[in-house]
């Protein structure tokens, strides 16, 4: 690894459920030796990433906190999609969300509710499963077949628990529905009670940057307005996917 992964390789640990580490935690972790782990602290710590805690290691820094709001002012996903949430939210109880795809990570970074007590309102920054729920679906079955086979061979089980299939086969059968329906709806797979409704985004290619998804309760949500939602969330999906696509730079549109 060169410098920047190994500073990577130390920001990569810290975690919802793990958000303190020590130099001899993070030692045991990346294998660094001292010299190397305090010459990377120090570089970490200078630029605010981290923060040292009086006996009791290191924690994620204000300059996280700074990079995140400047993101949410910059990205185009954002940018582009707020209006749509602030549509979906007005139109039905729920909450509707913004996800970005990176990586193998699925992660919320935007959100409007409009629910008075919500069980699916996931908070900006949070992770979301990769193997359960119609976000997962919509976003899984647009990716090339070698991505589909990795995903689905290490979380066979999950994905078998919630119904989208038991071998790789019978899980890009599944895949290959939602990519020709253009969305995907999940009856509490992530939380019981709560379906699901998300379609893909794309800027330009064809592997889904993002996903617009809509949860509300299964109990004030009948099948006609589940599948009126899907509908204009696909739509919506694509309204997007449009801007994206055609603009270099995007505006805020909301």
């Amino acid at each position: 690894m060169n410098s920047a992964d190994r500073l990577l390789t130390i920001l990569d640990l810290f975690s919802e459920t793990r958000s303190e580490w020590t130099p001899e935690q993070i030692m045991t972790q990346t294998g660094f030796t001292r010299p190397t782990l305090y010459r990377y602290l120090k570089a970490l710590r200078e630029a605010g990433l981290i923060v040292s805690l009086r006996g009791a290691g290191y924690t994620l820094g204000p300059r996280v906190t700074e990079l995140d709001y400047l993101m949410r002012n910059a990205d185009p996903v954002i940018s582009a999609g707020r209006s749509a949430l602030v549509e979906m939210a007005a139109h039905h109880p729920g909450s509707a969300f913004l996800v970005r795809w990176y990586g193998q990570s699925i992660l919320c970074v935007e959100s409007q509710i409009s629910a008075p007590n919500p069980r699916s309102s996931y908070a900006r920054g949070k992770p979301m499963p990769l193997a359960r729920g119609a976000i997962s679906r919509a976003i899984l079955a647009h990716l090339p077949k070698r991505q589909q086979e990795e995903i689905g061979g290490a979380n066979l089980s999950e994905f078998a628990n919630v119904g989208t299939g038991e071998t790789l086969e019978e899980i890009r059968a599944t895949l290959r529905r939602v990519r020709r329906d253009g969305v995907a709806v999940a009856h509490g797979e992530v939380t019981s009670g709560v379906v699901g409704i998300a379609a893909p985004i794309f800027d330009g290619g064809s592997i889904p940057v993002a996903a617009l998804c809509f949860t509300a309760e299964e109990n004030d949500t009948n099948a006609t307005q589940v599948k009126r939602l899907a509908g204009r969330i696909r739509d919506l999906a694509q309204e997007i996917s449009t801007v994206l696509s055609g603009t270099e730079h995007v505006r805020r549109i909301a």
